[in-house]
């Protein structure tokens, strides 16, 4: 019995000896796959314990377990957002950041994780294809060489990916994806993947060993054949080739074999699919499921520290209500600095209560989508408050740091018509969530306080924590994979969060509780350029004001009524086109006026010229052209058509005393001109210029008579024998069918009197 004892003690030494030797085989194995009794307990572990069966770190050199923080132990993280596609210039980036991340760890003696966020721009297509293998590559040999020993290195992959980017992540220590996200072909972008290629792509997943060689190769080049093969002692991944190796030496199982990626297919793998695999050891929609799973403190996150001496940093200031006016200056200021002065950090401080919103969103949208990310990175302060709408504003922008007791959110002086909320919505959900990856009920609560709001906890092995109405829990594609926990939002109020509040939501990213705390999280020595406008932001103020705009107008009416009260096209018409030029110019780039303004505009002085000259007659194209052209006016003062709330009505308030400011002055101004206008009509140099001018002649008609064909009121169409004239009566009006005399004849103006 105690030779039986002992030969199985020694047989089962053998076994583990041949076991641990075997783990290191040059095919990816995956000891312990989802058939073995330990990787099925994993399959019900959180999200912040990673995957099982991936061997003992001894048998790995570069296995980032080794260096990873015990539980209950912080690690210092390190965040660098990758626009894709990578370029020569994302290597030079990635390097000052690590380089810098690493120094700084150094001298506070701790163990930094570098989170890569491969970001795919909105609206994105592709999944960002269009990465070049070279600086792939280099970037790829930087991340898996020895320089980085010292730290974790982490892909996060929010979104899909696909070209030579897959490259970058498969030099990570550990790669970290959202359950629907796919790694996938990696060889898109290549016409023919050449054996230079191939072995890239193995060379760098041999190094890190988290993903098998096989897989990688499979994933750039679709004319390989992917299998999951069973050995005595392992899951392996191993291509067609590969398996013939394996048959060799005899250590496949026969009949094992399953295809994964068929020859001739596009490789591709989703998040769960990986982690079921144990290709990857975490799942994260977040860069909080990030930080949870790598122990690192989300409000310890440190952002790219690189760029800090290279930020070309300028600061807007948004202060008080939100009105068209302040929105558009503020766009144009961006806009001006990012293109003029190469700013690429743009600081927004925000203390408002909100305005109008549907300003506010007109910002937000500009500011989530209207700047290129890799390029321009916007960032929200808040230091007290950015109340209602004002919250669309700071969420929009790529990060938000708030004061520890600033105010996000909540009630302003006055409720949103559910019309309004309805829009707002829409446009939270359409366009701003989209554009910033985040979920939509938090923000949409802020607008409406009808939305129940609650945190919803998933139920399988992705653990993982987010903030859903019951219709956004509807659209995600596994509503049952959700736990409904507390309730977030207070019912019949709009959602309000202080910073901290609003960090542990996920809403904002840093606290600060001074400026200074700001410029330190970003590595801003100096304060940032405080943006002003320009001498073209003042013409434009200006010439919007009421004073300048209602002078405009009258100048624009009494030219025009000149210029129809003297023959042909003179100093009177160019004037009046001048003046209604510059009042439109001045409201279409101060963005209270459009095309359509416009179009309504020369509509309707085209009707009241048809009712002057083409169909003489108070009638429906006086009303209506007349109509066109107030209506034209009001609304190239206003953004809105009726107004919904206190700012918009006082916001129309001014439109129409504008307007009325512009009738009595032109009514003032007429009847001084009628008192010296005729006298200057005959003056003889005027009298030249209206020889000059005339294009038909009439003076035969004087002292001839004729019936009118129109009423005159006082102008209208009579016949003189064969000849239809257009005709002005001396008197207010005129009957059809009149006998009347042509008494004076000045340039193309025909005035007549009845015959009694």
């Amino acid at each position: 019995m105690d030779t039986w004892r002992s030969f199985r003690w020694g047989a089962g030494v053998f076994s583990w000896v041949l076991i641990v030797a075997l783990s290191a085989a040059p095919y990816g194995s995956v000891e312990g796959g989802e058939t073995s009794p330990v990787a099925d307990q994993g399959a019900e572990r959180p999200a912040a314990e990673p995957a099982p069966g991936k061997g003992s770190a001894e048998n790995k050199a570069n296995d980032a377990a080794a260096r990873r923080p015990a539980a209950g132990e912080s690690a210092a993280g390190w965040r660098m957002r990758l626009t894709l596609p990578i370029t020569s210039q994302t290597y030079q980036q990635v390097r000052r950041f690590t380089i810098t991340a690493l120094d700084r760890a150094t001298a506070s003696g701790g163990k930094p994780v570098l989170i890569f966020e491969l970001h795919v721009v909105p609206g994105q297509s592709e999944f960002g294809r269009g990465s070049d293998f070279g600086p792939s590559y280099q970037l790829a040999e930087f991340l898996s060489g020895g320089r980085l020993a010292d730290a974790t290195t982490v892909a996060f992959l929010p979104n899909s990916i696909q070209g030579h980017a897959v490259l970058v992540a498969l030099a990570c220590d550990e790669i970290v994806m959202a359950p629907d996200a796919e790694i996938a072909a990696a060889g898109a972008d290549e016409e023919t993947i050449t054996n230079t290629v191939r072995l890239a792509y193995e060379e760098i997943a041999n190094r890190k060993r988290r993903i098998p060689g096989g897989v990688a190769m499979a994933l750039v080049d679709p004319r390989l054949e992917l299998l999951r093969v069973e050995t005595e002692y392992s899951t392996e991944y191993v291509t067609r080739e590969q398996l013939a190796e394996l048959n060799e030496k005899k250590l496949a199982i026969p009949g094992s074999e399953e295809v994964l990626i068929r020859a001739g297919e596009p490789g591709r793998f989703t998040g769960r699919e990986a982690r079921r695999h144990g290709f990857i050891s975490y799942l994260g929609e977040n860069l909080r499921d990030v930080c949870r799973a790598m122990n690192v403190r989300p409000e310890s996150l440190h952002e790219d520290p690189s760029l800090g001496s290279q930020w070309v940093a300028a600061r807007v200031d948004l202060i008080g209500p939100i009105t068209a006016e302040a929105v558009n200056k503020t766009q144009r200021m961006i806009e001006t600095a990012v293109g003029d002065r190469k700013v690429n950090f743009v600081c927004v401080w925000l203390d408002t209560e909100g305005g109008m919103p549907a300003e506010s969103v007109r910002l937000a949208i500009f500011l989530a989508t209207g700047l290129d990310p890799s390029k321009v990175r916007t960032v929200a302060y808040i230091p007290e408050r950015a109340l209602a709408d004002a919250a669309l504003i700071a969420l929009a922008c790529n990060e938000l740091v708030m004061g520890p007791r600033a105010v996000l959110g909540g009630r302003r002086g006055q409720a949103l018509s559910e019309e309004q909320v309805r829009q707002l919505q829409l446009s939270i959900r359409e366009t701003l969530a989209p554009a910033t990856s985040q979920s939509w009920s938090l923000p949409a609560a802020m607008i409406d306080p009808t939305l129940d709001v609650f945190a919803y906890e998933r139920l399988d092995d992705f653990k993982h924590t987010e903030y859903f109405c019951e219709q956004e829990l509807a659209e995600q594609a596994e509503p049952d994979a959700w736990q409904k926990g507390q309730r977030i939002t207070t019912p019949g109020q709009p959602l309000s969060v202080s910073g901290t509040e609003a960090v542990d939501l996920w809403l904002a990213d840093h606290l600060a509780d001074h400026f200074a705390a700001f410029k330190t999280i970003y590595g801003l020595e100096n304060d940032p350029t405080l943006l002003e406008p320009s001498w073209a932001d003042r013409l434009i103020d200006a010439l919007a004001s009421p004073p300048v705009a209602v002078f405009l107008l009258v100048i624009g009416f009494v030219a025009l009524y000149v210029e129809l009260q003297t023959p042909g096209i003179g100093i009177g018409g160019f004037c009046a086109a001048l003046c209604f030029m510059i009042f439109f110019w001045s409201r279409f780039l101060g963005g209270t006026a459009g095309w359509l303004e416009v179009l309504l505009f020369l509509a309707g002085v085209f009707f009241l010229l048809i009712e002057i000259f083409v169909l003489p007659g108070f009638g429906i194209f006086g009303l209506g052209g007349g109509l066109l052209v107030l209506v034209s006016i009001v609304l190239a003062s206003q953004t809105f058509v009726l107004p919904h709330n206190t700012a918009q009505l006082v916001q129309l308030k001014g439109s129409l005393m504008i307007l009325v400011g512009a009738g009595i002055g032109t009514v003032a101004v007429v009847l001084l001109i009628q008192r010296w206008l005729p006298r200057l009509s005959t003056l003889p140099e005027v009298e030249e210029a209206i020889r000059h001018e005339t294009l038909v002649n009439y003076d035969d008609l004087v002292g001839t008579r004729g019936r009118t064909t129109t009423k005159l009121i006082p102008s209208g169409k009579a016949r003189f024998d064969d000849r239809l004239v257009d005709v002005i009566a001396d008197c207010e009006m005129v009957e059809r069918g009149c006998e009347v005399e042509v008494v004076e004849v000045r340039g193309n103006r025909v005035f007549v009197r009845p015959i009694q």
